[in-house]
């Protein structure tokens, strides 16, 4: 699971109010770590990882076909519009050519690509640049297999503080490849953008200043 924040905050300071909440989280398929998010940050934009539905709609897919399934899944999300619901709605359409074209040879794979199949557009949402880095959850899961790496090595922690020390020393040392986001005006408008009409969503008593 993955959060983009508008700076780094502890996460029980989120969940109590003390920080900003996160504008967008990148989920697997885990019922319940979905419902956790949803409760405590129901208000974020939620994108299922594109790589972990991939690999679901190419497990029920034969051998022979999985290189132009994989293709087809992607060019899903070659959009050529600007960021929002113009981009979600040509996602959309390739989604449902997608559909057409596999339903009858493998329609449980076709199945598991409609279902919430709205959480895979959500970052189209946000700026270009951050669309191909947003989309999954892989880069916070290698911390989690060389975290396991190191457990493997110790043998068992002695205590909480040693496995806490332990984590945060890898996602610590793994955060330093994270910082990819490209940041210009587009980007940082957007942002903006999103976070007014996310985060806190406008009152009819408010007026509103076109951008010169």
């Amino acid at each position: 699971m993955v959060f983009l924040v508008e700076r780094p905050t502890p996460t029980s300071r989120q969940v109590s109010g003390g920080g900003p909440p996160p504008h967008f989280n990148t989920t697997e398929d885990k019922l319940g770590l979905i419902a956790a998010v949803q409760l405590h940050f129901g208000r974020a934009r939620r994108q299922r990882c594109a790589i972990h539905r991939a690999r679901n709609i190419l497990a029920k897919v034969s051998k022979v076909d999985q290189a132009a399934v994989k293709a087809d899944y992607w060019k899903i999300f070659d959009v050529d519009a600007e960021p929002g619901d113009r981009a979600v709605r040509e996602a959309r359409t390739n989604a449902k050519q997608f559909a057409v074209k596999w339903r009858k040879k493998y329609p449980a794979a076709v199945e598991c690509l409609e279902h919430d199949l709205e959480a895979l557009f959500e970052h189209l949402r946000f700026p270009v640049e951050h669309w191909r880095r947003i989309r999954h959850s892989n880069f916070i899961e290698r911390s989690f297999g060389e975290t396991r790496r190191r457990v493997k090595v110790i043998g068992r922690l002695p205590g909480e503080t040693s496995c806490l020390t332990l984590v945060w020393a890898v996602l610590d040392r793994a955060s330093r490849g994270w910082r990819g986001f490209s940041m210009n005006t587009v980007a940082l408008r957007r942002l903006q953008d999103l976070r007014r009409e996310h985060l806190a969503p406008r009152t009819n008593n408010e007026t509103v200043i076109p951008a010169a």
